[in-house]
């Protein structure tokens, strides 16, 4: 019956990095509406890297296990390396997810890259 791996199970048990950064630089706020699944990830940047990541997810099992490893991937890397973390990326890192669960990973690098998109609007676009 459980056609998620350790991995997903793990994370979705101990989410890593659950909550609100306060006084955010950059905050990504996705949803989808098929499935009801809403997310909210926000960022604190420091000299260019990811200094503190948080997220808010409502949502199934694989939502969750999704934003805490999306959020433990961009952590510590620099906003260029952060809008690298695909779907894919997510996906393996959680050593796969059923494929009607795909969407969920795509939801929380959506909200990753909206956060970083946000922090680039807040404080420009440059480097």
């Amino acid at each position: 019956m459980n056609t998620y791996s350790d991995k997903v199970m793990d994370h979705f048990q101990n989410p890593r990095n659950v909550g609100e950064v306060e006084n955010a630089d950059g905050v990504g706020e996705v949803g989808n509406p098929t499935c009801g699944d809403m997310m909210r990830i926000s960022i604190r940047v420091k000299e260019n890297r990811i200094d503190e990541i948080k997220f808010k997810t409502l949502g199934c099992g694989a939502a969750i296990a999704t934003s805490s490893m999306t959020t433990e991937l961009a952590k510590g890397k620099t906003i260029d390396e952060a809008m690298q973390i695909t779907r894919a990326s997510v996906a393996e890192a959680l050593d796969g997810l059923p494929p009607e669960k795909m969407h969920c990973s795509n939801l929380a690098a959506d909200g990753l890259h909206a956060a970083i998109n946000d922090y680039r609007k807040k404080h420009g676009a440059g480097e």
